[in-house]
């Protein structure tokens, strides 16, 4: 069996005979017109042989070589373009002995073109019969045999060029993503939301409690952070007068890895004037309906053993109901950190180290996460969260300790998260101090004092609602994904060494 030296080096010496005959390895210019090879096939794969014999419709196509059977005077070959596959058929007699002989030299992994008319084969293939054809591009490296079989999950991440290239189910998951997107962004802008961009190099993050990736600005001499939500830029725009504004965008925020956690993700966020929580509700009622349409072709899908109904209504349920019928833990009689690590400790719920939450907050947090979370598969509204964990949203009128705001749960998984957005200033730079208490104390992820936000607020912000989706997650939903890794064209990795 060659070494992968040897496989190189004889891809290297057909290079050197192609130069030889005249041939250009990477070529610059491809004949036009060309059809491209889906274009074709959707076109002709119901044509039947009489047909075509009869028409003889000519095509030009390119693509990339992914099979090759030679039968001495004729080979066929199969050209591979936008996903989609092609036969084409050379014949010593129809190009002539030197173009053939030389078009022998063209290898597995290898561009070309080729035109001619379009025939069926005794098996009845859609093939293209050769009548003219040159070289484009060389791939120097083989194209891996058998990659369904490779057991090294990792290098398809790494090199996710060619597990698109082989794995129709990568390409499909790519596709899917983008096609998900593309019907979010119309959904908002056909309720009359205007798309903006926020900047990403912060002097001061904001908008959600994590801990952030730091930078340096070289010119200014000044350290930055990568954002970590677009929320508190996306509110001076609704101070400002537009009243409907979304961004699709990064997000990054420096946290472990999990299957459903990445460093950086991307993020639907919207904020819409003279609306509250609820408003945003019917919207990611709407947005997930329309995505699993454009996707799946149905708001039905099959997740955990179950049928899932992504189409309103979704039901809406408290937290403390939630963590009460799973665990028989009332969090607002047990409303202090002591008395909640009393109740834990009572009822002996496994997965959580009561001692580690630096709040009550925290803790009720974790206690979710664990009992109530796994469990929601079937679309959930999860309404009414403690307000330590809320820093930016709007008081409970009854309940000045809870805020309003939901997160939004499918397939086990948080997807999307709203509140009433907080638009008394005096409040929030409570809250922001409440905050800087909690870091003091050791809290990585509390959210930091931004003078210049307060300052916007109090210029004035009207009764506003705001939500943010997971564009991956929700994407892991419609495909059936288990790891976000999957939806990701290039996630991040550890290093090769590590």
């Amino acid at each position: 069996m060659a070494t992968e030296a040897e496989i190189l080096e004889a891809r290297r010496k057909r290079a050197r005979q192609l130069l030889e005959r005249g041939e250009s390895l990477f070529t610059a210019r491809v004949p036009r017109p060309l059809d491209p090879v889906p274009d074709v096939v959707a076109r002709f794969e119901k044509t039947e042989a009489q047909t075509l014999e009869a028409e003889r419709p000519k095509v030009a196509v390119a693509g990339r070589i992914v099979s090759i059977r030679s039968f001495g005077k004729a080979t066929f070959v199969v050209l591979q373009g936008d996903g989609k596959r092609l036969q084409v058929w050379v014949k010593r007699n129809d190009v002539g002995t030197e173009r053939y002989d030389t078009f022998c030299l063209y290898e597995v992994g290898d561009f070309m073109w080729a035109s001619g008319a379009l025939v069926r084969t005794r098996t009845g293939e859609l093939t293209v019969a050769v009548e003219d054809l040159g070289f484009l591009a060389k791939s120097y490296r083989p194209l891996p045999e058998k990659w369904h079989g490779l057991v090294d999950v990792e290098a398809r991440y790494r090199q996710r060029y060619l597990d698109l290239l082989v794995n129709p189910h990568a390409r499909e998951m790519a596709i899917a993503r983008s096609q998900m997107v593309s019907v979010l962004r119309q959904v908002m802008d056909e309720r009359g939301f205007l798309e903006v961009e926020t900047p990403i190099l912060q002097p001061i993050y904001g908008g959600a409690n994590a801990r952030p990736f730091t930078t340096r600005h070289n010119t200014y001499q000044q350290d930055l952070f990568l954002r970590i939500s677009f929320e508190l830029y996306l509110k001076r725009l609704i101070i400002g007068g537009i009243d409907r504004v979304y961004e699709i965008g990064r997000d990054f925020r420096n946290e472990g890895v999990s299957k459903k956690h990445n460093p950086e993700f991307t993020m639907l966020e919207a904020y819409q004037a003279y609306a509250d929580y609820t408003d945003m509700m019917d919207l990611v009622e709407v947005l997930v309906a329309a995505a699993a349409e454009k996707v799946t072709g149905t708001t039905q899908l099959e997740r955990e053993g179950q049928t899932v109904e992504l189409a309103a209504p979704w039901p809406r349920r408290s937290m403390t109901e939630l963590i009460f019928n799973a665990c028989k833990i009332d969090i607002e009689k047990a409303d202090r950190l002591e008395s909640l690590r009393e109740a834990l400790a009572q009822r002996q719920v496994k997965g959580i180290d009561p001692g580690a939450a630096p709040s009550w907050a925290r803790l009720v947090d974790d206690l979710f996460s664990v009992v109530v979370e796994p469990g929601l598969i079937a679309p959930t509204f999860v309404l009414d969260y403690p307000a330590e964990l809320s820093p930016l949203a709007k008081r409970c009128a009854d309940r000045p300790a809870l805020v309003e705001r939901f997160e939004a749960f499918v397939g086990g998984m948080e997807i999307a998260n709203a509140f009433s957005e907080l638009n008394d200033p005096d409040d929030q730079r409570e809250r922001f101090d409440e905050q800087a208490r909690a870091s003091r104390q050791g809290d990585e992820e509390a959210h930091p004092v931004d003078e210049d936000f307060l300052q916007a607020l109090e210029y004035g912000m009207p009764p506003t609602g705001g939500m943010g989706m997971g564009i991956g997650r929700l994407a892991m939903i419609l495909t059936g994904a288990s790891h976000l890794r999957e939806v990701k064209l290039f996630p991040h990795l550890r290093s090769r060494d590590a």
